[in-house]
């Protein structure tokens, strides 16, 4: 049978359990057409490089497929009819990958970048000359324009 990856992004508002029931629905779809799902990873709430239905967040969720064609075609039928899931795509893959994706590796990592730390003293600039007044402003804009007593 051929090996697809499926990803699907569903509503902000719903739960991570919600977001579970979605899959146990789309597996329910490609068992019924005598495949299985390989590999089921949740992404977590992330953010949207655009607005999809007015919402910057959505649930992200990949699945690894090992089905047949018709089974795929109605599990992304029951995508579009479902409206908890705002956008889904699936591919067909020659194999497929074992062990985590790049993106919880990415995760996983952490924040593995230095930091920049504080910022080095810049010390006396010689460039600059002495400030012509010290008292923090143009004392001339500071002047009541026409008292002169």
């Amino acid at each position: 049978m051929p090996y697809y990856e499926s990803v699907f992004i569903a509503r902000p508002d719903i739960s991570s359990a919600q977001v579970d029931g979605l899959v146990e629905l789309f597996e329910k779809a490609i068992a019924g057409g005598g495949g299985s799902i390989q590999k089921k990873e949740y992404w977590g709430l992330r953010n949207l490089a655009y607005r999809i239905k007015k919402n910057r967040k959505g649930h992200y969720m990949l699945m690894n497929i090992d089905a047949p064609a018709d089974a795929v075609a109605e599990m992304e039928r029951q995508m579009r009819i479902n409206e908890d899931v705002m956008r889904h795509m699936t591919l067909r893959v020659d194999e497929l990958e074992e062990g985590p994706s790049i993106i919880i590796q990415n995760k996983d990592r952490g924040d593995e970048r230095p930091r920049r730390g504080p910022r080095p003293d810049r010390g006396d600039r010689p460039d600059r000359g002495p400030r012509p007044d010290s008292d923090g402003g143009d004392s001339s804009r500071n002047r009541d324009k026409g008292d002169d007593a």
